[in-house]
């Protein structure tokens, strides 16, 4: 049986927006695979597609060692026999970074679970809701670019700053979400300007 138009829709865009945010953090991503349409989603996966289908696993540009999946889940509420799932395919796998795309919440003991795991391997969280659009797209978020280590040091040196004297952006700031931002990273920030074409901004993430 034929899912409603509206979950294949929803499934449509929430695959796109995850491939855009992997792209976004520098994972190969095929660009058919980004400009994919509907109709080429159905062709696809069909219109009655299990999430189970729409797995994802992608390697960084420079560094093909580092690999993400990303899972969709089949249940309508997910829990700690989800997270040991995926978990134990990352195992297998050696794969240590993963995005989780969940139809609705997840259970307090899901989230222990994770938490639990987490000194070595990271497992994301978002909900389809979350990922229907694209939050970079809107109008009024700049440009944000994590810092390599090295770029960290030069700038705090160049400003003779500590890191906890710079600006703070959250851990669960819906940007620094997309962009995988961790505790700790140093995000650049690139608005427009009057007076000079762009300036950037600095902020520590917490």
């Amino acid at each position: 049986m034929s899912l409603p138009d509206e979950v294949i829709t929803r499934l449509f865009r929430v695959r796109r927006t995850v491939l855009q945010m992997l792209r976004d953090r520098g994972y190969y991503v095929e660009s058919s695979e980004l400009e994919m349409t509907r109709r080429g989603f159905i062709d696809k996966f069909g219109d009655n597609l299990k999430r189970d289908a729409l797995v994802l696993i992608k390697e960084k540009l420079n560094n093909p060692s580092d690999r993400i999946y990303v899972f969709f889940s089949e249940e309508e509420k997910s829990g700690v026999s989800m997270v040991k799932f995926f978990l134990s395919r990352m195992k297998v796998d050696e794969v240590k970074n993963a995005i989780i795309v969940l139809q609705k919440g997840l259970t307090p003991a899901g989230k222990m679970a994770i938490s639990e795991y987490s000194a070595h391997y990271r497992m994301e969280i978002f909900e389809e809701a979350e990922l229907l659009v694209n939050v970079t797209e809107h109008a009024f978020v700049p440009r944000h670019k994590i810092l390599s280590e090295e770029e960290k040091k030069a700038l705090l040196a160049k400003y003779t700053v500590k890191e906890t004297q710079l600006p703070r952006i959250l851990l669960n700031d819906p940007v620094a979400r997309y962009f995988g931002v961790k505790r700790g990273q140093v995000v650049q920030i690139t608005r427009a300007s009057e007076t000079a074409k762009t300036y950037n901004t600095y902020r520590y993430c917490v």
